[in-house]
């Protein structure tokens, strides 16, 4: 069971995958530290502090996961001040960061399905009805799409982009 690729991509030994996004994100959140962070900005953490501990690493790790995540584009510095501290700065998710939660939503799913024994000790539900909240592979018009219903091909404009760059 696998995904259908269209035409020249059929036969995997002609091409290579450059360029791709999966590689690229990887880069990005692919460390235990990054996906945890981020599964901490989603419960709400914003302070450094926190983000260490609740993670269980070093404050060395956790400025580092920081630092990508936020030169990255996921996650936004914003000032804060206790009374008669000096000023500080926590984290908070930008739209990026945001885009980026169904795939930490997805690892927990599937670590549930799959990797407790058991009862998982958290639920995912809406907050309206209480029912169970789940990813799925849909369409853009809302149809349930199975993986091997998810056709893969390659993308006009991007090579029109790459042509239009080599000739430059």
């Amino acid at each position: 069971m696998s995904v259908i690729l269209e035409d020249r991509l059929r036969d995997l030994s002609r091409w290579k995958p450059d360029g791709c996004s999966i590689a690229k994100a990887l880069d990005i959140v692919g460390t235990r530290s990054a996906i945890l962070i981020l599964r901490e900005a989603m419960y709400g953490t914003t302070r450094f502090d926190a983000f260490a501990e609740r993670v269980g690493v070093t404050d060395a790790a956790a400025a580092a996961a920081l630092r990508k995540l936020t030169a990255a584009g996921l996650l936004r510095k914003q000032p804060y001040q206790e009374e008669g501290k000096r000023t500080r700065h926590e984290y908070v998710l930008t739209d990026m960061g945001r885009d980026v939660l169904p795939v930490v939503l997805g690892l927990w799913q599937w670590g549930d399905k799959y990797l407790q024994d058991g009862i998982p000790p958290l639920q995912r539900v809406t907050d309206a009805t209480g029912e169970p909240v789940q990813l799925e592979l849909r369409s853009a018009s809302g149809s349930e799409v199975p993986l091997e219903g998810v056709q893969v091909r390659v993308n006009p404009d991007y090579l029109a982009q790459r042509r239009s760059a080599r000739s430059r």
